[in-house]
């Protein structure tokens, strides 16, 4: 799923999501939405598909993940998560229920219940901990979307932790699995572990999961990760790479990266020497038509404006 953390995927416009790259869903974040413009305006606005002019479907997280990233700005309880804001120092409280309020007030399609997102390394009494109260938050939130928000229009999907534990990872999928939820998130992965522990996490936990719901692994995203994930039986993934690097003009392909503003790929032909041998022809064709237009070298190699170049390699 491309990420538009503020309500955009940035660099790309959103006639290119869908006409170019059939985007199907897109991801918004509810800290950040929440703190600005906030969730009452844009209910207020018709809800995010409205405020951001994006008919298909959307999907936000809880804001757990970034809230549990302020340190030193956040204080955990059993009732939820005070933190306060890193825009003005604002106090704010998130809870299993507020969380759920504000993703309807957003209009999401799929929502996502409040966790916590440990760091890596944690102990493992930290983890069984964390577990607990992920869980508990989560059963918490589900009986309020049961009772505020599930019209059968839209999902929640509550998420899996127990950090690099495989006891806990199968303890808390096979509680989660008691709520028949309409999906099941993955979390707590790409906190600096190394890849290959990842992939054992999910390993451990997605033949738990139900087969004819959705499994969503969260914050994954490289290209050679996707069909490691999807052999696993994943469904679902986001993560900002792909459009953050295409506007800094780095380009993933089949033989490697290509860095299109470095000195070898200023040049037209050096450039398309570069690409031909890295890329499929679509990807060639449409590189070759930014030269000819000499949009290319002016948006991506000479540090042109942010949308030129990230729709440029967000759409290779």
């Amino acid at each position: 799923m491309p990420v538009g953390t503020q309500a955009a995927v940035k660099g790309i416009l959103p006639r290119d999501l869908i006409h170019d790259l059939d985007a199907k869903i897109i991801l918004g974040n509810t800290y950040h939405l929440y703190l600005r413009p906030g969730h009452e305006t844009i209910r207020r606005l018709g809800g995010l598909h409205q405020f951001m002019a994006w008919p298909r479907a959307i999907l936000t997280d809880s804001g757990g993940f970034q809230v549990f990233s302020l340190n030193g700005l956040r204080k955990i309880t059993d009732e939820g998560v005070l933190f306060r804001s890193h825009l003005n120092g604002d106090p704010h409280q998130f809870t299993p229920e507020s969380t759920i309020d504000v993703q309807l007030a957003l209009g999401s399609d799929v929502m996502m219940v409040l966790d916590e997102c440990l760091a890596y390394p944690a102990s493992h009494e930290a983890a069984r901990v964390s577990t607990e109260r992920t869980l508990a938050w989560a059963r918490a939130a589900y009986a309020h979307y049961r009772s505020r928000g599930d019209d059968g229009r839209r999902s929640c999907f509550p998420i899996a932790q127990g950090s690099m534990f495989a006891d806990l990872r199968r303890h808390c999928a096979e509680e989660l699995v008691k709520l028949e939820a309409d999906g099941y998130a993955i979390g707590g992965l790409s906190v600096g572990e190394p890849r290959a522990l990842s992939l054992e996490m999910t390993d451990v936990t997605v033949p738990l999961l139900p087969k004819d719901r959705p499994r969503y692994v969260m914050g994954v995203g490289m290209p050679e990760e996707l069909p490691e994930y999807v052999a696993r039986g994943v469904d679902m993934m986001d993560c900002v790479l792909p459009s953050r690097n295409a506007r800094n003009g780095y380009l993933f392909t089949s033989a490697g990266r290509v860095i299109i503003k470095q000195t070898q790929s200023t040049k037209p032909a050096l450039a398309t020497r570069a690409v031909i041998s890295r890329a499929p022809i679509f990807a060639i064709c449409f590189l070759r038509a930014r030269w000819r237009s000499r949009r290319l070298p002016r948006s991506i190699t000479s540090g042109g404006t942010l949308t030129s170049c990230g729709r440029s390699g967000s759409l290779y």
